[in-house]
């Protein structure tokens, strides 16, 4: 348990090491004032009770060697003061003086106290900003074969739930890990000082506490895994259920769905009171261990007092128990901050299964500079998703720059596959893509994908404002072309792309929000937002995935002709279902079970007779 608490906090915490420093001074020093508040105890009872009626002399200094004498020498001068004191003035007037003391310190005790959290609250903040932003970091830069096997409610629920529990549990222990075990070590200290021979018997009893702490701690860790898990499993319901629920209501399927929504969160209901009875155990299992450990103490210190040989008296008995009654808070906390760490450590290592999640994806070790001047060209190029299942086998493709090549063919041929492959969403088995004879693998995929602009059959717009939609793709802090301002460029791309008519109908036109995903456009509005986008981008090479598939003929004309002023002068590399949109095509390859089965133009392929002219046939 200790060994995994180092660790983590020499993974998150260096970056703050000034703050630390400072926390655990001002806990130490917090400490130290709340023993000198505790000492006024001894004199107070000394007097209440007459225990100072004896004659004390001061010990020499002469007479002084090493702590324990010092630490005599130092009582019975404060002794022999307290009774000039008292002689002078009265025992009133001495128990007003101690009150005095005990206010003074017990103020500077917490203010100190509040300066240690002060310290501490960048500390926590800081380590949660960390981990949120290296696993948004670390979900960015994942290859696309990754969120192909993960499901996306599983990955929101690690970026969302396991590091709300991370806060709640491993960040929340910080600050008690910080500072219970430098009060409960200076005041194990103290109580050796006071009498070595209690504080040996008490900690013989300690590991039996610490073994059944520990029990019940490795069985919550488990369960906590258990739990997110299947919150995980919620998130990805509701996920589906949300962009599914057309089709819920028109199947009328909402029993059915709620049966198994209800299923799964009893389910997970019924872990999280196994973790939060486990949890709560801590308080209440601490507190009576503490109890017991007081009864033996007041067993085994009253028989040294009444000793013949008594080490201690009453007054500092006492001392020693009201330090020990301190010590039992802060191991509380740290028995609860051990449970809270098993839990936070079952959501840590959900995390770092992302962010320990290696990309099949690799950047060059000495990456070349892209240059595309003749030709792009897969070289008997074969992919597989999953081992012995391939989708692609042996395509040999060239696409000449400024030329259009479309690719046609049945629903699960490789056609979006093979298009994937050139901005490198993956890499291919078998076989090489090469830009101009380089291998695209020699190239870093930021590089790469800065020539290229993507249109896809169901358009990415985010939840801003028009013109954040259609900047999306470039540079802002750079100057826009041909002396424009970004406003100016991007206007002029949706002139091209024609969208500027319905984005100025827009009630705050260009400035309008235009909802999740888009959700306020129409499927002709959204595309034409998309092709706006990469023709400011003006890449040389772009990528068209049944950009026109899913809309109306009205919504299908005004996109084409978009389209047609985007592929001007560009290598295009086009997948098309509705074959009327490809006819102009230089090249049109027929896909069929992941190989390229016929080539040529619209009228060479028509005349042979094959797969292309039943597919035209069918279509018409």
């Amino acid at each position: 348990m200790f060994a995994k608490t180092a660790k983590i906090l020499c993974r998150f915490v260096p970056p703050y090491r000034a703050q630390m420093g400072l926390n655990i001074f001002f806990n130490l020093l917090s400490t130290l004032l709340s023993l000198f508040s505790f000492a006024a105890i001894i004199p107070v009872l000394r007097i209440l009770f007459g225990l100072n009626t004896a004659e004390v002399t001061r010990i020499p200094l002469k007479e002084v060697h090493g702590l324990q004498d010092t630490i005599a020498a130092l009582r019975t001068d404060m002794y022999c003061v307290l009774n000039e004191q008292i002689a002078m003035h009265g025992a009133g007037y001495v128990l007003l003086l101690l009150g005095l003391f005990l206010i003074v310190m017990t103020g500077l005790k917490v203010f100190t106290a509040w300066l240690a959290n002060y310290f501490m609250v960048p500390i926590r903040t800081g380590v949660l900003r960390d981990l949120r932003q290296q696993l948004y970091d670390k979900v960015l830069s994942l290859p696309m074969g990754y969120f192909t096997q993960a499901r996306r409610g599983d990955i929101i629920s690690r970026m969302t739930s396991d590091v709300n529990e991370v806060e709640a549990s491993i960040m929340s222990a910080l600050d008690i890990l910080f500072k219970d075990p430098v009060m409960i070590l200076v005041y194990l200290i103290t109580l050796f000082i006071i009498s070595w021979q209690l504080t040996l018997f008490v900690l013989l009893l300690m590991p039996v506490a610490v073994f059944l702490i520990g029990r019940i701690g490795r069985s919550l860790k488990r369960a906590s895994k258990r739990g997110q898990e299947q919150n995980a499993e919620i998130l990805s319901s509701i996920d589906e259920t949300l962009l599914g629920l057309r089709i819920v209501k028109g199947f009328n399927a909402q029993s059915k769905l709620r049966a198994r929504f209800g299923t799964l969160i009893n389910a997970t209901r019924e872990t999280f009171n196994r973790i939060n009875r486990r949890y709560y155990m801590a308080h209440p299992l601490s507190e009576f261990l503490g109890t017991v450990l007081i009864a033996v103490i007041l067993w085994f210190g009253g028989l040294l007092i009444l000793s013949d040989h008594a080490t201690i008296d009453a007054a500092t008995f006492i001392y020693y128990l009201v330090i020990f009654y301190s010590i039992i808070n802060p191991s509380k906390d740290l028995s609860k901050a051990a449970y809270g760490i098993r839990r936070g450590m079952a959501s840590l290592e959900r995390i770092d299964a992302i962010l320990n999640t290696r990309s099949d994806i690799i950047e060059p070790a000495n990456p070349q500079p892209v240059h595309f001047e003749r030709q792009i060209v897969f070289d008997h190029v074969s992919f597989a998703y999953q081992p012995n299942c391939e989708v692609l086998t042996d395509i040999c493709l060239t696409l000449p720059k400024g030329k259009t090549v479309a690719l046609v063919g049945q629903s699960g041929s490789g056609k979006t596959t093979l298009t994937d492959l050139l901005p490198r969403f993956y890499d291919p088995a078998k076989g090489v893509i090469s830009m101009d004879g380089t291998d695209i693998r020699k190239h870093t995929t930021h590089d790469l994908r800065e020539l290229m602009g993507i249109v896809c059959q169901e358009p990415v717009l985010f939840n801003d404002t028009v013109l954040n939609n259609i900047t999306f793709g470039v540079d802002t802090a750079l100057p826009a072309p041909n002396g424009l301002t970004w406003r100016e460029a991007a206007e002029q791309a949706a002139r091209i792309a024609n969208a500027h008519e319905f984005i100025a109908a827009m009630p705050d036109g260009y400035d309008t929000f235009i909802g999740d995903r888009g959700s306020r456009l129409s499927g002709g509005q959204r595309q034409r937002l998309s092709i706006a986008r990469a023709i400011l981008k003006n890449p040389p090479i772009l990528i068209l995935d049944e950009a026109t598939s899913a809309l109306d003929s009205e919504s299908e004309r005004l996109v084409q002709e978009a389209l047609e002023h985007l592929m001007r002068e560009r290598t295009t590399l086009v997948v098309a279902h509705r074959l009327s949109t490809i006819r102009r095509a230089d090249l049109i390859c027929v896909m069929h079970e992941g190989r390229i089965v016929e080539r040529g133009t619209h009228d060479e392929l028509y005349a042979l007779g094959g797969y292309y002219t039943k597919l035209v046939d069918m279509q018409q």
